[in-house]
């Protein structure tokens, strides 16, 4: 049935092979460019193109999602990092010290996104001491999204490199490996070459 393996290989989610991973990887990334703090970016645009209420309903926003993030972290922020800490250490070491691309495929999503958490951390305390508004907030929010977009597409691309790597050393263990057998084989054929009738 070849359809089904079709199927069972379209949805296989255990390496580098899977189209959902790079379907997620570039869901996850588009989404963290566009949500800068919790905020649709497009707030942040109208607001500049348009200010009044536009404007006021951004300083709202923002000053609401800066409260939140702040105050999770004062009120959790050890806890958050050890548990951050523990979970991207044992995917390190399940994923490259034992070889599995499961792990690897999620270490490679998760580290890049807890370089942004710490960034959105960053961001919000810098809003909240300079009681930022106005252009200044705008201003802050443009180079928070910028830095995100550095880090999403340095992570892209080391995931994309190390994707292509384990993807191509899997093909040649099953292409070459085999053909390397063969081709002993024949080597070793004493029948072959100009001992065989017809042979050149």
């Amino acid at each position: 049935m070849d359809w089904f393996e079709n199927l069972t290989a379209l949805i296989d989610l255990r390496s580098f092979s899977s189209v959902w991973y790079w379907i997620a990887l570039a869901v996850l990334w588009s989404t963290a460019s566009h949500w800068v703090l919790g905020i649709p970016f497009d707030m942040v645009s109208r607001a500049g193109s348009r200010g009044g209420q536009a404007e006021a309903d951004l300083e709202d926003m923002a000053r609401v999602m800066t409260n939140r993030l702040l105050g999770i972290s004062r009120i959790a922020g050890l806890w958050l990092l050890g548990l951050t800490c523990f979970f991207l250490t044992s995917l390190a070491l399940i994923g490259f010290l034992y070889g599995i691309q499961m792990a690897q495929a999620v270490f490679l999503m998760a580290f890049p996104m807890a370089i942004v958490g710490v960034l959105s951390l960053n961001t919000a305390r810098l809003i909240q001491l300079r009681r930022a508004h106005g252009p200044e907030l705008r201003k802050i929010l443009w180079r928070h999204r910028i830095m995100v977009q550095v880090v999403g597409m340095i992570a892209i691309f080391i995931t994309a490199m190390w994707g292509m790597y384990q993807n191509l050393k899997a093909g040649m263990g099953n292409h070459f490996g085999p053909m390397g057998a063969i081709e002993q084989q024949v080597d070793d054929d004493p029948n072959n070459g100009w001992g065989r009738p017809g042979g050149v």
